[in-house]
């Protein structure tokens, strides 16, 4: 059993944490903010992410896991100091190291005896050499001996609690081979294949890897505008495409373009990193151009559709990123709902998560429903945003007759174009034919 220390309880920090627990570890959870301590003392939790809380309520039981105010406190009684703080995207497109910076000083201020401190937020190449510098500049004791590690995290939000207790890799980064064995022993439990290397690289790791896969979808999506044009379906494409082993077929769904807390923030990240090594990495700056433009695909549909958007009203279905979370950041909905508003249209709107994470950021004007058919009620079309469950699972036949015109415009691919044109759509989805349109121009040159 390992004394460990998470400075962060946000997503990355809280998830780890209650992991490293789960396989029989002492784990302190610290942060500043009092408010958000008091209510994880109480089983609340600050965010959405199934199973966390059944997670965090159990080791909470089995006092394995804790959670604290007293950052120092925890540091000193800890083996293993892991700092999970946010590195929010600055103005200029880096990573904001203020709160990493913070949490190094606080480590040094009391560093009591050996420890390994791990960085496992998301950092630029070098940050493990600023915080042994910080942490070195803020030692009490100068006898006090500390290593510091990479470990960068991989969960995806949704489905971060099985990413961790099954995770695919263990990419550690270290000079000091006492730090890379203690840390490698730790991931044993996981059954996780382990990597270990310099502190540098695996701070690059992480980066290349989410930028890559954000390529990925980047490509497929440039593919499916592709496909629209020349009458082909992307879904067939991206199929067989993936049967190639050199490629695979993860990552390769058309759609309006990836957000969330990773892939913005990494790509951004690692383009301004480029730059200040003297590279111009137009390949990654060209992923991050697609991924912007293609949000508005759905708005050219819907303007195609309707014949213009003012005085129309549009059912918005899905509202988070991505499904199973209430992350708004950076969701394609923040950008296609104000536009909607702009453009004279009003918007009704639903997600079962994240509504009251979306009012925050969104117009007033928007109205949120509980249920998707409340949603759609007297709509002149409808939008899919995001791909969640009920949505997915939706009653066709209700929808369509619920609606003032049954036009659907479906951003992330959810139905196949038989239903769609077995239950009479309208329906215009990304990289592949457009169902029921013929239909509506020879109605229209009716009149």
């Amino acid at each position: 059993m390992r004394k460990i220390t998470v400075i962060g309880t946000g997503y990355v920090g809280l998830v780890s944490g209650t992991c490293f627990a789960e396989i029989g570890n002492r784990v302190v959870c610290c942060d500043v903010d009092e408010t958000k301590i008091a209510k994880l003392r109480q089983g609340e939790i600050p965010i959405y992410e199934p199973g966390l809380k059944e997670l965090v309520e159990r080791n909470a039981a089995n006092e394995r896991l804790y959670f604290t105010t007293d950052v120092g406190e925890a540091i000193q009684a800890s083996d293993i100091i892991y700092i999970a703080v946010g590195t929010p995207m600055s103005e200029t497109g880096e990573a904001d190291m203020r709160y990493v910076m913070q949490a190094a000083k606080i480590i040094g201020e009391n560093l009591n005896n050996y420890k390994i401190i791990v960085n496992k937020s998301t950092v630029p190449v070098g940050t493990g050499q600023l915080v042994r510098m910080v942490v070195q500049a803020n030692k009490k004791y100068p006898w006090t001996r500390f290593d510091v590690v990479s470990n960068p995290e991989f969960l995806r939000e949704g489905s971060a609690i099985a990413d961790c207790m099954n995770m695919d890799r263990a990419v550690i980064g270290s000079d000091s081979e006492q730090a890379l064995e203690i840390i490698a022993q730790l991931h044993e439990p996981f059954g996780t294949r382990i990597f270990k290397t310099d502190l540098e690289s695996a701070e690059m790791i992480k980066y290349a890897a989410n930028t890559f896969l954000a390529t990925k979808i980047s490509f497929i999506n440039s593919i499916a505008n592709i496909c629209e044009r020349v009458g082909a379906n992307v879904m067939h494409v991206a199929e067989g495409m993936g049967l190639d082993s050199r490629i695979g077929g993860k990552f390769l769904q058309a759609g309006i373009g990836y957000g969330g807390s990773c892939f913005p923030k990494d790509t951004f990240a690692l383009a301004h990193i480029a730059d200040k090594a003297g590279y111009d990495f137009e390949l990654l700056k060209s992923v991050i151009r697609t991924n912007q433009k293609q949000r508005y695909v759905v708005m050219s549909k819907l303007r195609e559709a309707l014949g213009g958007l003012t005085g129309k009203q549009i059912a918005v279905l899905g509202l988070a990123f991505k499904p199973e979370t209430d992350d708004m950041r950076y969701a394609p909905s923040l950008t296609i709902i104000p536009e909607l508003l702009k453009q004279g249209a009003s918007v009704r709107a639903y997600d079962p998560i994240a509504v009251d994470a979306a009012r925050v950021q969104l117009p007033p004007e928007v109205h949120y429903y509980d249920h998707v058919e409340q949603t759609v009620i007297g709509c002149d079309a409808c939008v899919i945003l995001t791909e969640w469950q009920d949505i997915v699972e939706m009653d066709l036949g209700t929808i369509r007759s619920f609606l003032n015109q049954p036009i659907i415009v479906d951003g992330r691919n959810c139905f196949s174009l038989e239903a769609m044109q077995e239950h009479g759509f309208e329906y215009h989805s990304i990289g592949r034919p457009t169902i029921n349109r013929a239909e509506r121009d020879r109605h229209s040159a009716n009149f």
